[in-house]
């Protein structure tokens, strides 16, 4: 029964914390480099591209900042780590606040690293608030959820490579923060 029930939790802490590490799965079609007959310029046709570009931007580096407070967090078992609010926001920090309490409850942390090579997928900043999706191809190979104790690895933690989706969104203090991420552990990439 003990490891049933760890192995729920563990697969939860691994999709929680892990929702947020993406690395480039699959890619966007890539033009063909030849306009297309009758159609405006690209700087006709998208005035606000400078604008979406320096979103995307900064949704990433929020992303690439809160992946690295989280990894920090779960491995020192500290789910009140300052970089966590500073880089997510609600739900999403409560979700991962809540998973790094309860692997410390039950005496696991993660060691390894988590690689990412995330990408922006759509930035809408018509929206209100603002926002960016952002796509990643998570490899997990050497993330792993360990008892502190021993560093046995706890039963049901898996590693692998899978997709995982997060947004990115603009406050009102300008800051880009991560508001929801999901990690899609059926998606190999």
């Amino acid at each position: 029964m003990r490891v049933r029930h760890s192995r729920r939790w563990a697969t939860c802490l691994v999709v929680t914390v892990a929702a947020g590490i993406p690395t480039g799965c699959g890619g966007a079609a890539q033009p063909s480099g030849e306009p297309v007959p009758g159609a405006p310029a690209a700087a006709e046709a998208r005035p606000d591209a400078a604008a979406e570009e320096a979103a995307g931007k900064a949704a990433l580096a929020a992303y690439s900042g809160y992946l690295a407070a989280s990894g920090t967090a779960s491995r020192r078992g500290d789910p009140r780590h300052p970089e966590l609010a500073r880089y997510a926001a609600d739900p999403l920090l409560t979700r991962v606040r809540l998973a790094i309490r309860e692997a410390k409850e039950h005496g696991a942390m993660r060691t390894g690293k988590l690689v990412s090579d995330p990408t922006v997928t759509s930035v809408d900043l018509a929206s209100t608030p603002p926002t960016v999706e952002i796509q990643d191809c998570l490899d997990a190979t050497g993330w792993r959820l360990v008892y502190a104790k021993d560093h046995r690895p706890v039963p049901g933690a898996r590693g692998g490579r899978w997709l995982a989706t997060a947004t990115a969104t603009r406050y009102p203090d300008g800051r880009w923060l991560i508001s929801t991420s999901a990690s899609h552990q059926d998606q190999p990439c």
